[in-house]
């Protein structure tokens, strides 16, 4: 099993609304809950990820997944990267 970045979708729930983290390449990509891709460095992805992490902000809450261990999970990698803006 590999334990690189690009094996992992972050989910980050928020309210109504999810965003996916995932590494796309050489950098990280964040989809907003419209669906809408921005590029995104890692200090931006653990900004979004602490609160949540923390329970600073009780409605947020995140799911981390490996794509070796969850199929659901590589399939929704796979699916993100290859849609495109």
């Amino acid at each position: 099993m590999r334990l690189t970045n690009d094996c992992y979708l972050v989910t980050l729930h928020a309210g109504n609304g999810v965003e996916y983290y995932y590494r796309d390449g050489s950098g990280w990509i964040k989809q907003s809950t419209r669906g809408r891709k921005f590029k995104a460095t890692a200090e931006q992805v653990l900004n979004h990820l602490l609160p949540a992490l923390t329970g600073i902000k009780p409605t947020v809450s995140v799911n981390v997944e490996h794509a070796d261990t969850s199929a659901a999970a590589a399939r929704m990698l796979a699916l993100l990267r290859e849609s495109t803006d």
